[in-house]
């Protein structure tokens, strides 16, 4: 497989020769996280009375749900047992959990592209549900269509999904607006994903590292190679077990070989690889640190796993924008992701804060 992270890619020398502790998660003895905003502490409420919001830079999609007993072979047409249309895209659905997730006083910014037309509304409508997500950097592009997306569910909650890009790849103009980047540079926490342009998402990025805003990268969306400009500018890289292997142009079918390709990242200077791993759970690596691992928090149904990946980036986020230790985050994430997955829909499915929490509180 060839490697393809960067753009051109880098070589490394003996990246196995790297080992990672790891350090699982241990059940806290009580649960820090609260549903009032005045029993938690922002990272920057030392600094300002109003916490930073998270901002996330991303697509915003309608998803057209079709639920299939299987995919179709080559050349076949099927029946599908239902059909509908729901707001999505990474972007979006990261913005909203982050909505439902933070506390009251902690904003939460979508800047992103929609068209002028019903999938923008649905998505306008959707995000400013209950003031969830500030829509101000939302922009309407009127020449070309919303972006979509085609889920094909099956009865096991597993899915396949076609992505049209629409707005979310050709509703940006050459250069960002002064609006955009002045939510970016307030920020306490940058959310990447690539369903946009890779332009889009660099201009971004140096505008938040110029301004001292930590940067997570999701690597869902375009199969292509990240530019080495904009990966050095990520302080956490976050890909499935899947889109670790493509990237890197290494086998992820073990813990060791994932270990392995996280070492890679770390040579392209990627200094935290946060890598989901589905039932596995997930695993935060941090250069020069113990690797720290968290088991999944078992579902009780799974209907639809559409949206999990980007409930745990959002919840992340949340749990890591208020201060909390990494291993908390990473159980905080854990918990949303498994109430995520017992709701059909992406938008639709992500969990209230208090939802998590009594969760966190049932497992202690």
């Amino acid at each position: 497989m060839k490697a393809a992270l960067l753009n051109p890619p880098l070589s490394l020398s003996n990246p196995s020769s790297t080992r990672h502790t790891i350090r699982p998660t241990r059940s806290p003895s009580h649960i820090s996280f609260s549903t009032s905003a005045a029993s938690s502490a922002s990272i920057s409420s030392s600094s300002s009375p109003t916490p930073k919001p998270i901002v996330i830079v991303g697509s915003a999609n309608a998803d057209i749900y079709v639920e299939i007993d299987r995919l179709p072979l080559e050349g076949e047409t099927i029946s599908a047992r239902s059909g509908r249309t729901l707001p999505g895209g990474k972007g979006a659905n990261q913005a909203f959990c982050s909505g439902r997730l933070s506390l009251s006083d902690h904003a939460t910014y979508l800047v992103g592209r929609v068209g002028s037309d019903a999938h923008g509304r649905l998505l306008e409508d959707s995000l400013g549900e209950g003031n969830a997500v500030r829509l101000d950097c939302l922009t309407r592009a009127d020449s070309v269509p919303t972006g979509h997306a085609v889920v094909m569910l099956q009865p096991n909650g597993q899915n396949s999904i076609i992505i049209v890009g629409g707005a979310n790849m050709n509703g940006w103009d050459d250069k960002l607006t002064e609006e955009d980047l002045v939510v970016v540079r307030g920020a306490g926490m940058l959310l990447l994903q690539r369903e946009i342009p890779d332009w889009v998402n660099l201009q971004v990025a140096q505008a938040a590292k110029a301004a001292g805003v930590p940067v997570i990268m999701d690597a869902g969306g375009m199969d292509a190679p990240i530019p080495s400009e904009l990966i050095s500018l990520v302080d956490i890289f976050s890909p499935n077990e899947t889109e670790l292997a493509r990237l890197t142009g290494m086998p992820t079918d073990t813990f060791e070989q994932i270990s392995q390709a996280a070492t890679k990242c770390h040579k392209l200077g990627v200094k935290q690889v946060l890598v989901k791993l589905g039932s596995q759970g997930s695993a935060l690596f941090i250069e020069g640190e113990d690797t720290i691992r968290q088991p999944i928090i078992p579902a009780s149904e799974v209907i639809d796993t559409t949206g999990a990946g980007d409930t745990f980036t959002a919840a992340f986020a949340v749990a890591l924008v208020e201060g909390k230790p990494k291993a908390e985050c990473l159980r905080f994430a854990a918990a949303a992701a498994s109430l995520c997955v017992q709701v059909k829909g992406a938008m639709p499915s992500m969990p209230h804060r208090n939802s998590v929490i009594k969760l966190l509180q049932s497992i202690q």
